[in-house]
């Protein structure tokens, strides 16, 4: 008989992977206590007025065929993550470790089912959508001297590229507690990051205590989109910054990152759409 149809190596497998799972996850709890790092925390008394970057995006957006309560539950995780993250100061050599501070999603802690992808597919998971604070944060930290430590890159491209306003590839995506977002303090000032949930939108802003003195032009290079033998496509690109004074004189063009993501959606059709 052929073992690969029986539930026996089925039921193996999904052990090993939890177990994996595990082990990672613990990994990462004592690299948070024995790293060496200083973390980010609340600090109601420091003064940061100063705008450097802000952002917002929409908490619904339509996929093709799915349905939208999901991403209507979202809403909650992201507004629990938020109260966590909201107002938290940097200070010079502090890092901010998403998953340290948000902690873990459970049911308990009131978190509901939310959409995740799985394998390339859409499912619910608790505390699914997290990933819209991830790629919100990650995003905002590109337009400040901040420096990104960790980033995941998403696997798989979800949206079509219609009213898309940032580059493909400009997010991150975030599972507990192993693909982490982590942001560390090189510079001499004090930030503090707001963010909060609207009834339409996820908002939040990178502030300081020194006045921004330059601004930022995330771009993209190489950007190619390639039909596999499989049937389906994959998209690609490399991610740029250029720096400027606030003058416009270019101070700098450096080398962000590169991505590589499986389309979940046919691009021919999308060109073709009314």
């Amino acid at each position: 008989m052929d073992r690969r149809l029986t539930p026996e190596p089925r039921r193996r497998g999904a052990l090993r992977l939890k177990l994996g799972a595990l082990v990672l996850c613990c990994r990462r709890r004592l690299y948070w206590h024995t790293g060496g790092l200083r973390f980010a925390r609340s600090r109601p008394g420091a003064a940061c007025p100063h705008l450097w970057a802000e952002h917002r995006t929409p908490l619904l957006r339509q996929l093709r065929g799915e349905d939208m309560a999901l991403q209507r539950s979202k809403v909650t995780n992201l507004r629990l993550a938020a109260a966590r993250l909201d107002g938290l100061t940097l200070a010079p050599g502090e890092t901010l470790s998403f998953w340290r501070t948000v902690g873990r999603p459970t049911r308990r802690r009131g978190y509901v089912e939310g959409m995740i992808l799985r394998n390339g597919h859409v499912a619910s998971g608790i505390g699914g959508g997290l990933c819209q604070m991830t790629n919100l944060l990650y995003w905002m930290t590109l337009h400040t001297p901040l420096t990104v430590t960790e980033r995941w890159r998403h696997g798989y491209d979800v949206f079509p590229d219609s009213n898309r306003t940032q580059p493909f590839g400009s997010g991150a995506t975030c599972f507990y507690n192993y693909m982490d977002l982590m942001v560390r303090n090189d510079t001499p000032h004090t930030w503090r990051l707001s963010l909060r949930v609207t009834e339409t939108h996820l908002e939040g802003a990178w502030r300081a205590d020194a006045p921004r003195d330059r601004r930022y032009q995330v771009y993209e290079k190489e950007h190619e989109i390639r039909g596999e033998y499989w049937g389906g496509f994959t998209r690609h690109n490399t991610l740029f910054r250029r720096v400027y004074s606030l003058d416009g004189t270019e101070l700098g063009d450096e080398f962000v990152t590169e991505n590589h993501a499986v389309m979940m959606y046919n691009p021919m059709l999308e060109e073709t759409a009314p």
